[in-house]
């Protein structure tokens, strides 16, 4: 199979570059958080689902693992076309295919069909990274962290509110609710994204067959890239271990409440993710490492933070601030880093991290799950420090290939 990829005018009028670069920027932001809040909303939703179908928490809580393992096969299968197709139509056709699959997942009758619907929406909410590498194309180079950090911080405040909108209206109106409303999101969004977005040059022609195996190439080539893998994957388990179980912490003693009180969290949570903006201004600015050895430091404090504290309500805002404010700063910054690695393999740069990224999410997930059926909250509070404090190590002993510089340009720099 050969995508043929014809090369398109500049993206950006040249009458106004910064203020359409502004709108663009702005515009990705919302579509990203918009539909990547499809992966989210089964967590606050997943004891009302066990008692839907009759099953127990640990038969149910494989739920958000299938959203997260389906986004990664996405991430492996579709994001990579970016690099060859017009993003415009991929995005649209991506919208159409999980609104599809949202109201799939709302009419499922059975555990097992809840479960191919979950995969399926993992698998094409993959919008979001599609458009990351969008804007860190259209960005110059001294602006690319800050470009990151808008459309993150979208990104992020569409993971954390979907958990409450999820709760909100899962507890007045059910799961099934929830789904529903979502789909109808994303074909709205379909039809009105297509003509906010730009086109952009294509400067690759490449066989889908080359162009997977060329995602594996540039892990090969790019010691900064592997070292970012490995960073994200471990942050993002961590992250994901405390928010697939938070439901369940709420509903046990001391505190009793529902899917609505843990979506609640949400919204401290979103707190964290207005760092974004300045997370990326700082990883223009600032060596890379440092901001993640800072973050990764600090996800490690939230976990001991939960693990003292987390019998009070106090404890767990003060931990889901920090939890979250750590993850969106290392995240901005290793997608700033990884970036600046090639000028026409954005996405497949963001295939190969996001790939692993999100598998580690749903690792996370699976270890939380067990951990809260096997030691409840400590279970879950020690399996956040064990990744936290694993990441902290192996980012401090990596070697760092070359001195940062903001205007150095080559592969496999540190910039």
């Amino acid at each position: 199979m050969r995508i043929d990829a014809p090369v398109q005018p500049q993206i950006l009028p040249t009458d106004d570059t910064a203020a359409s670069f502004k709108r663009f920027t702005y515009v990705a932001a919302v579509a990203c958080g918009l539909s990547v809040a499809n992966l989210y909303y089964n967590q606050p939703l997943l004891a009302d689902m066990g008692r839907t179908f009759g099953v127990s928490v640990r038969g149910v809580g494989f739920v958000p693992t299938l959203s997260q393992l389906g986004y990664a096969l996405g991430l492996l299968t579709l994001v990579p076309l970016g690099d060859v197709l017009q993003r415009r139509r991929l995005v649209v056709t991506l919208l159409a295919a999980v609104a599809v699959a949202l109201a799939a997942a709302a009419s499922a009758q059975s555990l097992p069909w809840l479960a191919v619907a979950s995969l399926a929406v993992g698998t094409a909410t993959v919008v979001p990274q599609v458009l990351l590498p969008l804007a860190a194309q259209l960005a110059p180079p001294e602006r690319k962290g800050k470009a990151v950090g808008v459309v993150m911080m979208g990104l992020l405040l569409g993971i954390l509110l979907s958990r409450t909108a999820s709760g909100f209206v899962g507890e007045r109106f059910g799961w099934r609710a929830v789904y529903w409303a979502a789909s109808g999101a994303m074909a709205l969004l379909a039809v009105a994204l297509g003509p906010l977005l730009p086109a952009h040059e294509v400067h690759e022609d490449l066989g889908y067959g080359q162009l997977l195996w060329s995602v594996l190439q540039q892990v090969r080539r790019q010691p900064v890239l592997r070292q970012a893998m490995v960073n994200g994957a471990l942050l993002f388990a961590g992250f994901s271990a405390f928010w697939a179980t938070l439901v369940f912490r709420m509903e046990a003693a001391p505190f009793h409440y529902g899917a609505r009180a843990a979506g609640m969290f949400g919204l401290v949570g979103a707190a964290g993710a207005l760092v974004a903006p300045a997370a990326g201004r700082v990883a223009d600015r600032v060596p890379p490492r440092s901001v993640i050895t800072g973050a990764t430091a600090l996800l490690l404090v939230s976990f001991v933070i939960f693990w003292v504290r987390g019998s009070t309500l106090l404890g767990l805002a003060a931990g889901v601030f920090l939890l979250d404010v750590a993850v969106q700063a290392a995240q901005v910054t290793n997608l700033t880093r990884i970036y600046r690695l090639s000028d026409n393999a954005h996405s497949r740069i963001n295939s190969a991290f996001m790939v692993t990224y999100f598998l580690g999410g749903a690792a996370g997930s699976i270890l939380g799950a067990y951990a809260w059926s096997a030691a409840q909250w400590t279970g879950v509070c020690v399996v956040g420090i064990s990744l936290s404090a694993l990441a902290l190590v192996l980012h401090l002993l990596a070697r760092t290939p070359r001195p940062f510089s903001p205007v150095l340009r080559g592969e496999g720099t540190e910039r």
